[in-house]
């Protein structure tokens, strides 16, 4: 099943539309214009794999709708599908239920990914026969029995009620390849075998077919988990646990969770069970801060976990919000020495006109993907009428 995205004003972006020497194209990847931006973005993304960016930040300074939030997003979406995107608005730390250096320390661990790797024990393999039986009298469970088979063996699996409801809720049918996770009991459809290509029955576009498994049913397979640092202090913070990151209103972390779950990560790495995955804070409306947000993010630059931070305003000279002093950007000088400034510029008439709406966007893919499905639903039922008329013949 296609996962589903609400579609929003930044949601067509995919990357910063660079070329591989990084020269960026005037119109690629849901980017227009703003040429020595975006590649001054791509060279901010290279230091930042190379790790050589440590304890800098980014300023995106130009007027307003020049596509400084477009460009933060199109870096988050070049480092990579795991990297976390925190937007926040310099006004939203302000509240009278959490103070300001705790909502930007929990919005520095959203944007700090841990990417967890753990062996589990799994049955994989093509469903050769698939039987349940539903009783009819009042409080009996359903049974089953599944046959699996690899390229080298076969086996009968008796099933209980938990995964015949996995089984049934995922539409497995016989001639699909699944993956069962013993320790869980989740149930995954990889595709459908190779075996029943030739079979004509009515198949989606999305509809992959793959190999027969090779070797033993049953194997041990690496998987891997990627949560933030932020839905780990929530778990472990409340009674709930895990139902905690639903309850919307967090509250106040104690530093003492946040330093024995530093304390377990660090020891994860050192054993090479899990990694950290660096994302990007975007704080937009930077000259909203006061003189002591602006000394919290000067410090939080300096530690060994901090995501790239990247600053977005329309203010020239202005007045520290705190101070009577007026600085650059109204950004004290002493954290404004550690950030690299990319000016943005106004758009010309032309690139206006280049610019398409994300609704427009998302109306055109949904046409092509309906005009897609219909061809495909053509071309079935066309190989299904010429198969009907030979076997008449």
């Amino acid at each position: 099943m296609a996962k589903v995205e609400r579609i929003a004003v930044h949601s067509h972006i995919r990357g910063l539309g660079l070329s591989d020497c990084l020269q960026p194209k005037n119109t690629s990847q849901g980017m227009v214009g703003q040429l020595k931006a975006r590649k001054a973005a791509g060279l901010i993304c290279q230091l930042i794999r190379a790790g050589r960016i440590a304890g800098r930040a980014v300023l995106l300074a130009g007027q307003p709708g020049t596509g400084k939030t477009a460009i933060a997003m199109a870096i988050a979406k070049e480092l990579g599908q795991d990297t976390p995107f925190t937007h926040l608005s310099g006004s939203e730390i302000f509240s009278l239920e959490m103070c300001k250096t705790e909502a930007l320390t929990q919005a520095f661990r959203r944007s700090i990914a841990v990417r967890i790797k753990e062996e589990a024990e799994i049955i994989e393999g093509e469903v050769v026969e698939l039987e349940i039986d539903n009783p009819t009298g009042q409080g009996a469970a359903p049974t089953g029995r599944m046959s699996l088979k690899t390229t080298e063996m076969e086996t009968l699996y008796d099933l209980g009620s938990k995964l015949i409801d996995a089984l049934v809720k995922e539409g497995i049918t016989a001639g699909d390849i699944i993956s069962i996770d013993r320790g869980s009991g989740k149930v995954s459809k990889i595709g459908r075998g190779f075996s029943r290509a030739k079979d004509y029955d009515a198949v989606g576009p999305t509809t992959r077919f793959v190999q027969c498994p090779e070797g033993e049913l049953q194997k041990r397979k690496e998987v891997v988990h990627t949560v933030t640092l932020h839905d780990i202090d929530v778990i472990n913070s409340r009674a709930q646990g895990f139902l905690a990151l639903f309850a919307g209103d967090t509250g106040e972390i104690k530093p003492e969770v946040r330093e024995q779950i530093d304390a377990k990560v660090a020891e994860w790495r050192e054993e090479g069970k899990a990694e950290l995955i660096p994302g990007v804070l975007f704080i937009d409306e930077v000259h909203m801060l006061d003189i002591e947000c602006f000394s919290f993010l000067n410090r939080a630059l300096e530690s060994e976990a901090a995501p790239i931070v990247v600053m977005a305003t329309n203010r020239g000279i202005t007045r520290i919000r705190g101070t009577d002093y007026k600085s650059p950007h109204g950004i004290p000088l002493d954290l404004l020495d550690r950030t690299l400034i990319i000016p943005t510029l106004p758009y010309t008439e032309q690139e206006m006109r280049q610019v398409r709406t994300p609704a427009a966007a998302a109306a055109a893919a949904a046409t092509a993907a309906a005009a897609a499905t219909a061809a495909a639903a053509a071309a079935t039922a066309a190989a299904a009428a010429v198969a009907v008329e030979q076997h008449q013949k």
